[in-house]
């Protein structure tokens, strides 16, 4: 009896010690002695509710190591995203990538747009474009996508920008296009703006979409008089007559006689300044049996573009046959059938001789400063370019 008593003693005292290492313990001395629930119900043994729930779980309740390793994971979920934030960021603007995720030779991520910039500004300042972090080389050859990190990315929750609620960056697009009660119903000069049908008569209102039906049942801008809305309607007719001009111009030029196209290659050269500029060049070229030259310049020839966060290219065409008579052209440049750069046609013209063989420089009509670094990151510049002689 003495025995039996003294392995109670030992059962008792390992099953207090601990809620892990305790029941291991009291099973391999006690010889296969059972006992209730943590030891529930030895004389003398008081045990904290916690250490008994904990010991309980492991080894009667099989559901309760899923529902506690659930609960620890929806604790931990918000360290967990803030973690992936700062790892999966870009190293130049410390931001979640949208898109494109591009890494170096040693693995450093970069945006597309911070990658773009980088390769832009080295071709400005005739360097070799190096990671920000580790100052290995960096190009469109040497980098590339990292496809494991976009579709991370594209996983973490991230705010909507009109109704506030998180939603995963997958999804977010549809969301806020589609089923958001609060989004924009229209696009406006590049922003989603929400408006009231009335805009086209003069209607200010902006505001959230859900309340855009109480506000057009009420507008009062459809009660005006007709005068007051001429005024209105007379400004939209002018940039609407603007854009049918122009359409209607490229169509007549389509009627011309004489016409001639080419894909044109701008390469990258410098002056011979002491501080050199970056300048472009295409090869010369035959259209309409006459040879030609186009030449491009950044920020008119700014000293410093690189320390200017706005950028643009214009370009200028010369004649470099000799004519015997003056040769009247209109000429446009519209963008290469591979690139995605995003131009908006203006028709340019000219009447060359020998003596005026070179055109002013003419701004080259990019959207913006993004799409123009994309032209000069890019190894050479492809674009097309249309000619039409003006029969006289």
């Amino acid at each position: 009896m003495a025995s039996l008593e003294d392995r109670g003693d030992i059962g008792g005292v390992a099953a207090a010690s601990g809620s892990s290492g305790g029941g291991h313990v009291a099973g391999a001395m006690g010889g296969g002695l059972e006992a209730g629930p943590g030891g529930a119900g030895l004389p003398g043994i008081q045990e904290e509710p916690g250490l008994r729930r904990e010991a309980s779980s492991t080894d009667a309740d099989p559901e309760a190591p899923r529902k506690k390793r659930i609960r620890l994971q929806e604790g931990e979920s918000g360290k967990l995203e803030e973690r992936l934030y700062s790892v999966l960021c870009c190293t130049v603007c410390l931001d979640l990538p949208k898109a494109s995720v591009y890494q170096c030779t040693n693995g450093h991520l970069m945006c597309a747009g911070c990658f773009i910039h980088l390769l832009a500004d080295a071709r400005l300042k005739e360097e070799q474009a190096t990671c920000p972090n580790c100052r290995c080389e960096i190009s469109k050859s040497l980098c590339c996508r990292n496809l494991a990190v976009e579709k991370a990315v594209s996983e973490l929750p991230t705010d909507c920008s009109f109704c506030l609620k998180q939603f995963p960056r997958s999804s977010l697009e549809r969301h806020r296009n589609e089923e958001c009660q609060d989004r924009p119903k229209y696009v406006l000069l590049g922003l989603r703006v929400t408006r009231c049908k009335y805009v086209r008569i003069g209607c200010p209102w902006q505001g959230p979409f859900h309340e855009l039906p109480a506000h057009e049942a009420a507008c009062c801008h459809p009660s005006k008089s007709g005068q007051e809305l001429m005024g209105i309607l007379s400004d939209m007719d002018q940039q609407h007559r603007r854009e049918l001009t122009l359409y209607s111009s490229i169509f007549n030029l389509l009627c011309f006689e004489k016409i001639g196209f080419t894909e044109v290659q701008f390469r990258p050269y410098r002056t011979d300044d002491f501080i050199t500029r970056l300048y472009y060049e295409t090869p010369r070229f035959t259209v309409l049996n006459q040879t030609w030259v186009l030449k491009a310049r950044v920020n008119d020839s700014e000293r410093n573009p690189n320390l200017s966060c706005k950028r643009t290219l214009s370009f200028q065409l010369i004649l470099k046959s000799k004519v015997n008579a003056t040769l009247e052209c209109h000429f446009l440049l519209l963008k290469g059938p591979y690139d995605d750069v995003k131009i908006q046609p203006v028709i340019q013209h000219h009447v060359f001789s020998n003596d005026a063989n070179e055109t002013e420089y003419a701004p080259l009509p990019i959207t913006d400063s993004v799409e123009c670094n994309k032209l000069l990151a890019a190894k050479n510049i492809n674009l097309r370019l249309f000619i039409f002689q003006i029969q006289k």
